[in-house]
């Protein structure tokens, strides 16, 4: 794939980050078993990956069997007191262990782990028609808390802008909006701004690059964008997220650039119609220095190891740059080409209503 740098020096390793996602897609590496219980995720990353970089045709035969794996990961309404672990797609079959549901070891529906499911059905072109739709989008309720926001799973945990995010492009996935308050999530986004413009992960918390994007992509996909925050407030953010670019972007003032920053900042700016203020030679620049030019893949600093999360959002954030047809849906974070395939899903299901 092309990328518009004018500098001859700068190469993009395209074949090498091919094999490194199809590899990634087998047998990662034995450091990586932290991440064994998001699956979804990782697979996610490699897949969407390969769609970024016009090479889906090289998994086109194992393309049912991950569909297959990835409808594995599903919470079925038969399994033993699925009510109690909720509805939607579990992390790993690592998870599957014990009988207990109301155990925090306990094997459940994790929202992040049905967003990415959903989007990686979408990017091998699935229909979703195995989804249990209705149950998924009931078992949100138990998911959002008084304040509007969201945990990931039926349990005491962590909740915050990531899962408020996951919520809404589930949501706007299935296209059933009924089960969720918006206007409590769009309190607990109003409520997370900050006096410089930013949005943290929740009220209070300091102004960070990615919990803006899920915010402001959240706001998007309910249609709300335009309605919720003032010209001055707007313009305000704006500014903070121009900011974060030095040659790549930084996630937050006096931290490090980080090539992830490249699609959740570049995305914002996208949704936020200022992605004209990017210096876009410098922050490629910075991406193209992170590669891993042997194994492929790209890192999060120059002479880290490889992952799929750099490597994916640095491909991303690379193709937010278009001067025609959009590459990438800046609000559901798949490629225009799977977001087209979404909206004549949508319009299906709409006839068939």
């Amino acid at each position: 794939m092309d990328f518009p740098v004018n500098e001859t020096k700068l190469q993009f390793f395209r074949d090498k980050h091919i094999k490194y996602c199809i590899r990634c897609l087998g047998v990662l590496p034995e450091r990586c078993e932290s991440i064994d219980s998001t699956r979804p995720v990782s697979a996610f990353f490699s897949v969407a990956s390969l769609d970024h970089l016009n090479a889906s045709d090289k998994i086109e035969n194992d393309r049912q069997i991950l569909i297959d794996w990835v409808y594995s990961m599903q919470i079925n309404p038969d399994e033993e007191a699925s009510s109690k672990i909720g509805y939607g797609f579990r992390g790993s079959t690592t998870c599957m262990v014990g009988d207990d549901p109301n155990s925090d070891l306990c094997d459940k529906a994790n929202i992040g782990m049905t967003y990415t499911a959903l989007t990686t059905l979408l990017v091998l072109g699935d229909d979703l028609s195995k989804v249990h739709k209705k149950l998924i989008i009931q078992s949100l309720a138990d998911l959002q808390l008084p304040n509007g926001s969201f945990r990931p799973m039926n349990i005491n945990c962590e909740s915050d802008m990531r899962f408020v995010y996951c919520a809404a492009t589930v949501c706007y996935i299935l296209q059933d909006w009924s089960s969720i308050n918006v206007e409590k999530s769009i309190e607990y986004i109003k409520q997370s701004r900050n006096y410089d413009g930013g949005i943290g992960q929740g009220p209070g918390l300091e102004s960070h690059g990615g919990s803006t994007y899920c915010a402001i992509a959240a706001l998007w996909l309910m249609g709300r964008l335009t309605t919720t925050f003032s010209d001055r407030e707007l313009s305000d953010m704006k500014r903070w997220l121009v900011f974060r670019q030095h040659h790549g972007f930084q996630g937050r003032p006096n931290k490090p650039e980080d090539t992830c920053y490249t699609f959740w900042i570049g995305a914002t700016l996208k949704l936020l119609d200022c992605y004209d203020f990017v210096n876009y030679l410098e922050v490629s620049k910075f991406v193209f220095c992170t590669q891993d030019e042997i194994t492929g893949g790209i890192a999060k600093w120059n002479g880290n190891t490889p992952d799929t999360l750099h490597t994916y959002l640095g491909i991303s954030g690379l193709l937010l740059y278009d001067r025609g047809t959009p590459l990438i849906h800046p609000a559901l974070n798949i490629s225009q080409r799977a977001a087209n395939f979404l909206s004549k899903l949508h319009k299906q299901w709409k006839m068939e209503s």
